[in-house]
């Protein structure tokens, strides 16, 4: 029988989505297995919806989606984690058309979507999705606090199927122009401890039922 892609805190069923396996490091190993989207928010949209008819069509949809990993900023403190408030899609830009920035035409969705399910005592901060590494002088041409390729679009995976989200991400780099892959990957370890113990604090929460009722 083939294992399940859920795990189990308490009573309710968790997915967890990840995008490289550079990022899942020896701590988050030990708490959960995820679903690995692959990079960008096409990869990201389509692995999500995928694996949630999947689950919709077998066992179940689950109680909630956690998308994890790095993220970009030029901002906020390295290797610190945050949760993502709202999403935005930089990609999206119909202002050709008299739409906003960021707003997919036809869609009545504003141009930032607010995630409502939030890990009490976590920082949290504003978060551009979209198919472009940023590095350097490009951040000071997004509003948001930070920058990563996958949320969004998982974000609309999970609405079309009526599952909430909450986005964890560690900053991994922005403070000085991006070198290399090295620039990225130099810290994820710190990361994926920092990562780990959120995923804890959100086991204790959903516990006490402090985030979904």
């Amino acid at each position: 029988m083939r294992a399940s892609v859920v795990t189990s805190f308490g009573r309710y069923r968790v997915l967890f989505l990840m995008a490289a396996e550079a990022e899942y490091g020896l701590e988050l190993r030990k708490r959960f297995t995820p679903v690995m989207t692959g990079v960008g928010p096409v990869e990201g949209a389509v692995a999500t919806a995928a694996t949630l008819a999947g689950l919709q069509a077998t066992e179940g949809l689950p109680d909630l989606v956690v998308s994890l990993g790095s993220a970009g900023s030029a901002r906020l403190e390295q290797c610190a984690v945050f949760q993502a408030h709202t999403l935005a899609y930089r990609d999206m830009d119909a202002s050709a058309l008299g739409f906003e920035k960021g707003v997919t035409p036809f869609l009545d969705l504003p141009a930032r979507l607010a995630l409502p399910h939030q890990i009490i005592g976590l920082p949290a901060a504003s978060l551009s999705t979209g198919a472009n590494i940023v590095s350097g002088d490009i951040y000071g041409t997004i509003a948001e606090d930070m920058v990563d390729m996958e949320s969004y679009a998982v974000m609309r995976a999970c609405q079309r199927f009526d599952v909430p989200l909450i986005a964890l991400r560690g900053i991994s780099d922005g403070a000085a122009p991006l070198e290399g892959l090295h620039s990225w990957t130099e810290y994820l370890h710190l990361i994926d401890a920092r990562l780990a113990d959120s995923v804890d604090t959100l086991h204790e929460q959903l516990e006490a039922g402090n985030l979904l009722g």
